[in-house]
């Protein structure tokens, strides 16, 4: 796709060290994988959950073979699914007596002109993306309060996109929903500050993993990475590391951002 060559990988500085996490969309490939495993090199316990438990459960066992069993579990979780979501925040709780850090990933695109759209297809997107992080954030906000993890700082990290920002052709439901996304971030951080939890977004624009080159035209990869400053994709690593320091103690005055991993800021 591009001759332009990625950076080295940044190791682990103990930045989380201590901290229980819970990623969605998290079995393996993309951004979600990614940041689980930043986690756990930064010190973290980790939950991840995927709708696609068969994945899901192979990339526990890839991480639990590097980091150790008790370091990261995994539960299936559907966010479309109001009693999935309450569960993966149970067994949050259960199986790590706590919870600081929440990373709202799950999304759903597609490509559709939006004069054919039709509206299984705008719902399906929103509810993934959109309703699918509400969801969470409100599992989040409830387990938080009853906690009174103000005194440790808990955290929501959601994954917003530089569609929410930007017009694209054949992406009126993900953008919408990608936008959607920012303004919940937004009014999440107020409400979360009196729990003392901050809440900000990571904007990425183009982070290659095996699935979505199948279901994505070279054409249109090349035409996306040609827009990029760097003259490449991001790495999902490179996404993570952002996502790393908005749920660290380094961005402890940060709250209703959303933070752009790209040049593409409108």
């Amino acid at each position: 796709m591009t001759d332009v060559e990625s950076p080295a990988y940044v190791p682990g500085h103990g930045l989380l060290r201590g901290r229980t996490a819970v990623v969605t969309a998290a079995a393996g490939a993309g951004i979600g994988g990614a940041t689980a495993r930043r986690f756990l090199e930064e010190g973290a316990r980790v939950l991840i959950s995927d709708a696609h438990t068969r994945r899901l459960k192979e990339y526990e066992e890839v991480l639990a073979g590097e980091f150790g069993e008790h370091a990261v579990g995994a539960q299936p979780c559907d966010v479309t699914d109001e009693s999935q979501v309450r569960g993966l925040f149970d067994t949050a709780r259960s199986r790590h007596g706590g919870l600081d850090i929440v990373v709202n990933n799950a999304g759903l695109g597609g490509t559709s002109p939006l004069v054919d759209m039709t509206d299984e297809q705008w719902s399906r997107v929103l509810d993934v993306t959109l309703n699918g992080t509400f969801r969470c954030i409100r599992a989040a906000l409830r387990a938080f309060r009853a906690s009174g993890v103000s005194g440790r700082g808990g955290v929501i990290v959601n994954n917003a996109s530089v569609a929410g920002w930007r017009a694209q052709a054949g992406q009126a439901h993900y953008a919408a929903a990608k936008a959607g996304v920012m303004a919940l971030t937004r009014c999440a951080a107020v409400e979360a500050a009196e729990y003392g939890v901050r809440v900000n977004a990571v904007s990425p624009s183009l982070a290659m993993h095996p699935h979505l080159v199948k279901v994505t035209t070279s054409e249109l990869l090349a035409e996306l990475t040609a827009r990029e400053a760097f003259g490449r994709y991001a790495e999902p690593w490179e996404v993570a590391n952002a996502i790393v320091f908005l749920a660290s103690g380094y961005s402890s005055y940060m709250t209703g951002e959303v933070v752009a991993v790209s040049s593409q800021h409108p």
